[in-house]
C-alpha cells in the first residue's frame, strides 16, 4: 500500500516490473503541501554546493565535509535514553590546515583556543546539551561559530572613538581630577584641626 508523506503531499508509487522495482511519483499535490498553503511565496531552500564568496574573513559558512563528527552515548539530561541512542557529538578538525578558513583568523584561533587543541592540534568541540543528536551537533556549530567570530573580532583594528566619546573621557577626567583636590583639602583641614592651638 502506498505510503502519504504528509510534508511533500507526494505518493511514491512503487511496481515489479520483471523483477525490478521502478519509483514513480504522481503529480498529486495535497491540501497542505507548501505550494498550495503558500501559493505566492518565494522563498526557496537551497544548500550551498560550495563557500560563497565575499571579502570578508569569515561569512559564517563551515563546510561540515572538511570536519570530523563522531557521535557517542551522553552522560547528559534525557534518562533511559541517554543509554540507547548515540546523541553526544564531537566535532574536530585540524586547525593548521584548515583551508577553508582565513590565515590570519587561524593564527587567531590557535593563540586564543590554544586550550583545546589535542596534541595532534585537533581543535575540538563537544556537546550534549539535548537528548537530539541533530540539535547538539548545531550547538556544536553555533560554539564553533562563535569562536570564529571571536578570533575575528579580536584580529580587526579597533574602531577610532567618535567624538562624543572623548568629550566624555574629558568630563570624567575634569571630575575625578575636581574630587582629588576636594579629598586633600578635607585632609588638610582635618591635620590642622588636630593640632594643639600655639600660645602666641
Amino acid at each position: 500500500m502506498a505510503q502519504f508523506n504528509k510534508f511533500t503531499g507526494i505518493f511514491p508509487l512503487f511496481r515489479a516490473i520483471k523483477g525490478i522495482k521502478v519509483n514513480h511519483s504522481s503529480n498529486y499535490k495535497s491540501a497542505i503541501a507548501l505550494e498550495n498553503l503558500y501559493p505566492n511565496s518565494k522563498l526557496t531552500l537551497t544548500t550551498p554546493s560550495k563557500i560563497p564568496e565575499t571579502n570578508e574573513k569569515f561569512n559564517g559558512y563551515i563546510p561540515v565535509k572538511e570536519l570530523q563528527i563522531t557521535y557517542s552515548r551522553s552522560s547528559g539530561p534525557g534518562g533511559q535514553n541517554v543509554n540507547t541512542v548515540s546523541t553526544k557529538v564531537d566535532l574536530r578538525f585540524h586547525l593548521e590546515s584548515a583551508t577553508w578558513l582565513n590565515e590570519d583568523v587561524r593564527a587567531k584561533l590557535l593563540e586564543i583556543q590554544k586550550n583545546k587543541l589535542n596534541k595532534e592540534g585537533y581543535l575540538v568541540i563537544k556537546s550534549d546539551l539535548t537528548r537530539q543528536q541533530h540539535m547538539n551537533l548545531a550547538d556544536c556549530l553555533s560554539k564553533l561559530r562563535k569562536m570564529i567570530w571571536a578570533a575575528c573580532a579580536a584580529d580587526a583594528p579597533a574602531p577610532a572613538p567618535s567624538v562624543e566619546s572623548l568629550e566624555l573621557a574629558r568630563r570624567r577626567k575634569e571630575r575625578a581630577a575636581r574630587e582629588r583636590l576636594l579629598e586633600k583639602r578635607s585632609r588638610s583641614m582635618t591635620k590642622q584641626d588636630r593640632q594643639a592651638p600655639s600660645l602666641d
